[in-house]
């Protein structure tokens, strides 16, 4: 399995952006593949360093080909190449993401769109005690690794709560997202799998934090299976 990227992939991705249309698509279809396939590599790579320190239950690499029925843009093809990894079990929360696309490699992690149960009880726990989550995002590696938690907010409080609430900068949240961009030069080098593997590591007290928030009632009790 290859632990490196090839120039050909973001390559094979710029002209795609340049000619995005099936017609171009079709006659560099090798192309296509040969790109697909050396991400499918390194995507097995990860998966198999993922697993050596957490309970990853699937890793998917993501189609390339648009869903335009709903969408104002038609062009038929993503730009990138991209895939996520589910943990396994409903006690393990948190789902990673990598994103490779010329000038624009990140990985991420969190919660794209929790469901309203979910949400309801992180904002709970984030109401009583924010400061647990507080101490996570401020710690000095997760800083300089992700900056700031990202995600959709509401422009209000969400209901139930008071504009003032000392908490109301977490408690706006509908999204808790985190990432970390990488440059070409990065993502080209030998070491990008190491430097994947590690940025994946850091974001485990934010991904421990909302397991256990998520998988307790709001005395802090364990739900039941």
């Amino acid at each position: 399995m290859s632990a490196t990227l090839s120039r050909s992939v973001f390559d094979f991705l710029t002209d795609l952006a340049a000619h995005n249309e099936r017609d171009w698509f079709n006659a560099h279809k090798d192309r296509y593949q040969a790109a697909l396939a050396e991400v499918k590599a390194f995507a097995d790579a990860l998966l198999e360093r993922m697993s050596q320190h957490d309970h990853i239950e699937k890793l998917q690499l993501h189609r390339i080909y648009r869903d335009t029925r709903f969408s104002k843009d038609k062009t038929p093809y993503k730009q990138h190449f991209s895939g996520g990894m589910s943990r396994a079990t409903k006690w393990l929360r948190g789902g990673y993401y990598f994103h490779l696309e010329p000038d624009n490699v990140f990985v991420g992690g969190g919660f794209w769109g929790p469901e309203p149960h979910d949400l309801k009880r992180i904002r709970e726990e984030l109401a009583a005690e924010p400061d647990r989550l507080r101490k996570i995002l401020a710690e000095p590696l997760f800083q300089k690794t992700f900056g700031e938690l990202q995600g959709e907010q509401l422009k209000t409080a969400p209901q139930g709560y008071s504009q003032d609430h000392p908490a109301i900068d977490l408690l706006r949240y509908k999204q808790f997202l985190i990432a970390r961009k990488f440059s070409m030069r990065e993502a080209l080098a030998a070491s990008f799998l190491d430097e994947m593997v590690e940025t994946f590591h850091r974001m485990r007290p934010f991904f421990d934090y909302m397991s256990e928030v998520l998988t307790t009632d709001s005395n802090g009790v364990p739900l039941g299976d």
